[in-house]
């Protein structure tokens, strides 16, 4: 019978179809998780390229406000060079947006190829099943292929090939139409694609040719500077003795913080210590038994002080709640908000050369935030004033938070006073003006070690990001 050829390729076409789904089923799956991955990284780097954006804008905000000053000052030329830097690592992340969306697109490309390969075989194999079933197409076949049966059974079995037959080109159909959906949606990705990429192009070419600019006036303020090297070294002598000032008022203020905690902590034992002496005295004593003898009560069996693991670099804590408030202070590293809402780190954290005579080193027991004039210094977390000090006539602010303290220094007002416990966020004084005019703040993180011995943090590890 002529239809016995359409029945057999209809059931090997089928079994075919059957094993590629299955195979395409699971490219699609391994394409979508690798499209996931993906997606995932693309997110991030779109977020760092906000970030570093804002972060340009920030440093454009202040330079507005330096440039009312006709002369070069130090805090333009930080300003600049902060803005260069971030500029150049902007270009880097575009660079990385781009690689990965070149990656995309090839591989996009490689699936539309794929897709189009798929959808002419569907279209081969469904013109070959129409094509046989037009030759077959007598009713009469039909009929005579059912009426052909050796019996009930076989019947039945030759009517659901019939049926299989016709499943199997809805099916065909159906395949049809899914994949050229899949090609239009990933050709339409593509173009997307590749309107991102002339974006970033765009946006590569506009942040090179800034970079240029903010190169070319950074050499400008740096000329313009180096022809006052005589002023500006005058400056720095002048900073490192206040520098000096301000390390020798915060080194006494935690001595006395550890002596003070210290000497309260031995009080506290030695009551401890007469209380349980006095409650051993008034309770009837019971005799010993034999071969033991009574142990007496002397300082060493009373509860201590808050034990610390061993070790030179280890804090002196003293109680529990030195312990748990400097346990939230490390707890919170990285995370510590800005003393200043707003602003950019003008000079960072150790030694390095002086931006305009390399030969002269800097050391800096902080960061110097330049913020926005009149901007309100708040704490960068809970803790009590040890000390307020006048540096040159501007306050300076200790915080203890723990065997942690914090410092704040060029402030024109304080709106604290010694033994004042603190909230986070919470307002204690207002920036002051440097020596060139220009608001910003000595932000600074200590460290109290044993026996009183202090060491400076770098801040730029412990804050997290400006508000």
């Amino acid at each position: 019978m002529r239809i016995i050829p359409v029945i057999l390729f209809v059931l090997m076409s089928f079994a075919a179809t059957a094993q590629r789904q299955s195979t395409a089923t699971k490219e699609d799956a391994a394409g979508k998780h690798k499209e996931v991955q993906y997606t995932m990284t693309k997110d991030e780097l779109v977020a760092k390229h906000k970030e570093l954006q804002d972060a340009i804008n920030e440093t454009e905000r202040q330079l507005d406000a330096v440039k009312k000053d006709k002369n070069a000052t130090m805090g333009q030329l930080r300003a600049l060079q902060n803005k260069l830097a971030q500029r150049q690592n902007l270009i880097a992340n575009i660079n990385e947006e781009m690689h990965d969306i070149d990656n995309t697109i090839q591989s996009s490309s490689k699936e539309v190829v794929t897709l189009k390969q798929k959808l002419d075989q569907l279209k081969i194999r469904y013109a070959q099943s129409i094509r046989y079933a037009y030759e077959t197409r007598s009713s009469y076949d039909m009929i005579a292929f059912l009426f052909s049966s050796s019996g009930f059974n076989d019947a039945m079995r030759r009517m659901k090939y019939l049926k299989k037959f016709r499943e199997f080109r809805k099916q065909q159909v159906d395949q049809i139409y899914a994949t050229q959906n899949q090609l239009q949606h990933k050709i339409g990705a593509l173009k997307t694609e590749k309107a991102q990429k002339d974006q970033l192009l765009t946006s590569q070419e506009q942040q090179k040719q800034a970079l240029e600019k903010d190169e070319s006036l950074t050499n400008q303020v740096m000329e313009e500077l180096k022809g006052r090297e005589g002023e500006l070294m005058k400056d720095v002598e002048k900073n490192r003795k206040i520098a000096a000032r301000v390390k020798k008022a915060i080194n006494e203020v935690i001595e006395r913080e550890m002596a003070k905690a210290m000497k309260a902590a031995d009080e506290e034992e030695k009551r401890k210590a007469a209380e349980l002496a006095k409650a051993n005295t008034s309770k009837p004593t019971k005799p010993a038994a034999p071969g033991t003898a009574s142990e007496p009560v002397t300082a060493t069996n009373l509860p201590s002080r808050t034990k610390q693991p061993k070790g030179e670099a280890q804090p002196l804590l003293l109680t529990p709640t030195d312990v748990a408030l400097a346990n939230n202070f490390e707890g919170n590293r990285g995370k510590l908000y800005w003393p200043v809402d707003k602003g950019i780190i003008a000079d960072h954290y150790g030694t390095h050369p002086h931006p305009i005579e390399h030969k002269v080193m800097i050391n800096n027991a902080g960061i110097d935030i330049q913020t926005t004039p009149g901007a309100t210094v708040k704490a960068v977390f809970d803790g009590m004033v040890s000390s307020v000090n006048y540096i040159d006539g501007n306050p300076m602010i200790i915080i203890q938070h723990g065997n942690y303290f914090t410092v704040y220094t060029n402030l024109s007002s304080a709106s604290v006073a010694k033994g004042q416990h603190v909230n986070t966020n919470q307002a204690i004084g207002v920036v002051a003006n440097n020596d060139q005019g220009e608001p910003t703040i000595n932000f600074q993180i200590w460290k109290a070690g044993k026996k009183g011995a202090a060491a400076t943090l770098n801040p730029e590890v412990w804050i997290g990001k400006a508000r």
